[in-house]
């Protein structure tokens, strides 16, 4: 597109034209403006993108939808972004390449990792946390008499992770009386608890009970950490402080493009992104899919609470004192530790998104 200004180049009366006086000035002013508009109505690819990589916390599922839906749909290359998603797993330590710079964002998993990281004296931050609840929950059988969350602790074995033991269980301890005792080995394999009618199985709420159904040919009981205190906000967006600091604006559009995605994902067509999300794991199905999807929004994961009001991705100071507070009193994270250096809410609380949401 090209803008012509037409000036003359003689002044036929002999005088100084005002113009001549003033053409500078206006130019001045003129051609920043023009110059501005012309870059916001032109398309994406026409400018530079700035390009992120945003390193997941684990292989592509729907839990990590919305990022693959800004991609899919365009939303990040509407903000100016060309974004990598690099997945997790079992042998990708993620953080660790975010801490050395070798990606610019990671998917936190909750809150703890992040307020370790100041007891460490790790320089990060979390920018948005896109999941309101922690997805994490407790299984149990129907009618063992293990059928409220209080009842839990009373089980033969509660298997959990290496992971879990170091974290949340703990708050089980602090919070439910659950006991070290009761702790058996969970290695993402639901035989164990299947068998043992009388036992207690970690899990999340998208994708553990789905392969109990399958597998074991009953539904379990499914009591989510979240709705019973644990109140971190989960699936964070987090970066090396400096990173933050010096390119907010980048930051700001990353997680606002996000956002989006999320609601279209959640709201909208999003098929587009779970052709992504197999592309990237293979062995993902639409079925899986499907029930992940379902509890995501059955559970309000992602849009509940606080992000009514202020969007998805919301944080809040009295969440993360609160969070904090329970995991300090059980013994994951030590007193007195500045916790607040974890997390910014400067990139969040915005709206972003909220008319995207069904009435």
């Amino acid at each position: 597109m090209k803008i012509q200004i037409a000036t003359s180049r003689r002044n036929p009366c002999g005088r100084r034209d005002w113009r001549r006086v003033t053409g500078g000035a206006v130019r001045k002013v003129l051609v920043p403006a023009v110059a501005a508009l012309l870059g916001a109505l032109l398309p994406a690819k026409a400018q530079q993108l700035a390009k992120v990589t945003y390193g997941t916390n684990w292989l592509a599922e729907a839990e990590h939808g919305g990022f693959y839906q800004a991609v899919a749909d365009g939303t990040y290359k509407k903000y100016g972004l060309d974004v990598t998603i690099v997945q997790g797993g079992p042998n990708n330590n993620l953080r660790l390449l975010m801490s050395s710079g070798k990606i610019d964002f990671f998917m936190g998993t909750d809150m703890i990792q992040a307020m370790s990281a100041v007891a460490e004296g790790i320089p990060t931050v979390v920018v948005a946390g896109m999941f309101q609840k922690d997805p994490q929950v407790l299984m149990s059988h129907p009618g063992e008499g293990l059928d409220i969350f209080a009842s839990l602790k009373d089980a033969h074995v509660v298997l959990v992770s290496k992971e879990a033991v170091t974290s949340f269980y703990r708050w089980l301890e602090s919070a439910w009386g659950f006991s070290e005792e009761k702790i058996g080995p969970y290695n993402f394999n639901p035989a164990a608890f299947i068998r043992d009618k009388k036992s207690v199985q970690q899990g999340f709420a998208t994708s553990e009970p789905y392969a109990v159904e399958k597998v074991g040919g009953f539904k379990p009981n499914v009591f989510l950490l979240a709705d019973n205190g644990f109140d971190t906000v989960a699936t964070t967006i987090e970066g090396r402080r400096d990173f933050v600091e010096k390119n907010p604006d980048v930051v700001q559009r990353f997680v606002d493009a996000s956002v989006i995605g999320w609601y279209h994902y959640l709201y909208g067509d999003n098929r587009a992104a779970n052709e992504l999300i197999k592309k990237d794991n293979p062995e993902m199905t639409d079925e899986q899919i499907a029930y992940s999807i379902a509890k995501l929004k059955e559970y309000g994961i992602v849009d509940s609470g606080d992000s009514f009001k202020n969007g998805i991705g919301a944080m809040s100071d009295a969440r993360m004192k609160s969070f904090y507070d329970q995991v300090a009193k059980a013994g994951v994270l030590p007193q007195g530790l500045d916790y607040k250096k974890s997390y910014t809410l400067q990139f969040v609380n915005k709206g972003v998104g909220l008319d995207l949401r069904p009435k």
